[in-house]
């Protein structure tokens, strides 16, 4: 049964089954097989079957589906490009809602502020990505910056990378963000040499650094609340 969803009987239809009862009453298959729309005719599998097999592949876990990346999702058998880049996208969207977009003039009060926002984008990243928030005089949001993606290492988070935006911007200060693939928050030595390096450029430009927060999966660290700025 490798044709489109509108083929099948009314009663494997998830479209059906969502407008009459909603999608919380879907399973995750079912989900799925809206989102590949259609089966694999050379196995003759359903796109509930196909969706089927992804589930049962990444262990009914969605958090290793959403990080999973499109090469590892078409190496499961009648899984296209097509469908595979369906579902990240989909899981792309979830995402962005799930992450308000920031406002210029936002402001972050506290760490746990900057955590609840960033955790969304990046608890399933596998790679390291360094952020700068600008902020204006008020410690109100001007825009964020992405520095560097990868390893935290001086030769790439410069601090010439770091101000050269601040400067631009007329910024009074700034809050670094970077995040953990591994979830564990916990700074290295490169990470607490870093933070120093920049303190240090930031007092001689001007620019104080706020703090430097380090995502992890679902907890973070502080560098000011650990006393280590």
């Amino acid at each position: 049964m490798g044709g489109g969803i509108s083929e099948w009987p009314e009663d494997e239809r998830p479209r059906e089954k969502m407008a009459k009862m909603g999608a919380v009453n879907l399973t995750n298959a079912e989900l799925l097989a809206l989102i590949i729309r259609t089966g694999d005719t050379a196995s003759r599998k359903s796109a509930i079957d196909l969706g089927r097999d992804v589930i049962s592949h990444f262990g009914d876990n969605l958090r290793e589906l959403g990080s999973a990346t499109i090469s590892e999702i078409t190496a499961i058998k009648g899984m296209g490009p097509a469908k595979a880049t369906g579902i990240k996208a989909a899981f792309a969207l979830a995402s962005r809602f799930q992450a308000r977009k920031l406002e210029n003039l936002d402001r972050f009060t506290s760490p746990r502020q900057v955590f609840d926002y960033f955790h969304h984008e990046f608890r399933d990243s596998r790679k390291e990505y360094f952020l700068v928030l600008l902020l204006d005089g008020k410690n109100r949001i001007i825009r964020r910056v992405q520095i560097s993606e990868g390893s935290l290492n001086q030769s790439i988070v410069h601090p010439r990378e770091v101000f050269s935006p601040a400067v631009k911007e007329s910024a009074a200060a700034v809050i670094l963000i970077h995040n953990h693939p591994t979830g564990d928050p916990a700074p290295s030595q490169e990470d607490i040499s870093v933070t120093r390096r920049l303190k240090e450029a930031g007092e001689i430009m001007g620019i104080r650094v706020l703090d430097h927060i380090i995502i992890g999966e679902d907890e973070f660290m502080s560098f000011v609340e650990k006393g280590l700025l």
